[in-house]
């Protein structure tokens, strides 16, 4: 396992990092198989594991919780809020009210008495950044949060948020977690360029591409992955920019095995070769899909790779830019864009 910095603050993570969003209802995921991927993970070297209060309504927060028992000090423990829980007006968004209350909550799911990466986990339009970033940094000084960060923010309101902190004397983001894979670039046009700029850690999501790289889609067979279940719409070949993933995953099956390597070895090498990127984070359902994905630990891809990953999905290219989740609401919501 390699382990590299965390933006500026100095704490060592491993390359690769544990997602639990499939741990419960979301991914059918038991206690007992929750806990033996932690075990597994922690063994292999990986030492970041990161959750978020609406992962199953609270549910993945609380296995991890009981898989950590014993051994919180090892572990590198993050979580996120912000999206809804539930249909109360108040129970979601980055308000002070929200943000300390439900911190509390995901302290008694978790079991602990702090974490040490607290993210807002989507930007919330209607609270400004002071609001926000006092919130944090009164949570942090309270020894609640060691450190805080965002996720899938656009590039813009990153830049925002680092100048809101200097400007009203708060502590600042110092992660962000935006999506990113070989299929879906585009942050390397914006994102990544911002948080380099800054010295932001970068934890990036969904490497795998909701399943596309994990190689079980590929030309003339049904496509049956737990993704393709829930949401359809991403594997449907009648939409064209699905034609063009599956084509460009056919291409790059090709890339992987003359390289010797299995095409997850080949996505999770990609993403964490960008000087950019920290940590990439996988969300296994399952022990062998999580070894799949420990074999990519070590892997560091050639010039040679890199160039031909290159040659079939453009730099900066997103294959599914509908699937983009930091898009500004004004482009989602065409009330915004006319008086």
């Amino acid at each position: 396992m390699q382990y590299r910095t965390l933006g500026r603050t100095g704490v060592q993570v491993s390359s690769l990092a544990l997602g639990a969003m499939n741990f419960g209802r979301i991914g059918r995921t038991t206690q007992d198989e929750a806990t033996a991927i932690v075990d597994a993970a922690l063994e292999a070297g990986v030492n970041v594991i990161d959750t978020a209060d609406m992962y199953g309504d609270g549910e993945s927060e609380e296995m991890v919780g009981k898989a950590i028992a014993g051994r919180r000090d090892d572990i590198v423990l993050a979580t996120k809020a912000g999206l809804p829980m539930g249909d109360e007006p108040n129970h979601r968004g980055s308000s002070r009210r929200w943000l300390v209350t439900e911190l509390e909550a995901s302290l008694r799911r978790l079991g602990v008495d702090h974490v040490d990466l607290y993210q807002i986990h989507r930007w919330d339009p209607n609270t400004g950044d002071e609001e926000t970033l006092s919130a944090l940094t009164d949570l942090q000084r309270a020894g609640k949060i060691r450190y805080f960060g965002s996720s899938t923010l656009p590039a813009h309101r990153i830049v925002q948020a680092q100048w809101s902190a200097r400007e009203h004397r708060l502590s600042r983001y110092v992660t962000e977690q935006p999506s990113y894979s070989v299929l879906q670039r585009g942050i390397e046009a914006h994102v990544l360029p911002v948080t380099q700029e800054y010295g932001l850690g970068v934890l990036v999501w969904s490497p795998l591409a909701s399943g596309w790289l994990s190689g079980a889609v590929r030309a003339g067979r049904d496509i049956t992955t737990h993704r393709s279940a829930f949401l359809p719409e991403r594997f449907d070949l009648t939409v064209p920019a699905n034609r063009v993933r599956l084509d460009a995953v056919e291409r790059l099956n090709v890339v992987a095995e003359e390289a010797g390597l299995t095409l997850i070895q080949l996505a999770l090498g990609f993403v964490t070769a960008h000087p950019g990127v920290t940590s990439a984070l996988v969300g296994p359902r399952t022990l062998d899909h999580l070894h799949a994905q420990l074999a990519a630990a070590d892997t560091v891809l050639s010039a040679d790779v890199l160039d031909a990953i290159d040659e079939i999905v453009a730099p900066g290219t997103d294959l599914a830019p509908q699937e983009n989740h930091d898009t500004p609401p004004a482009l989602l919501d065409p009330s915004l864009r006319r008086r």
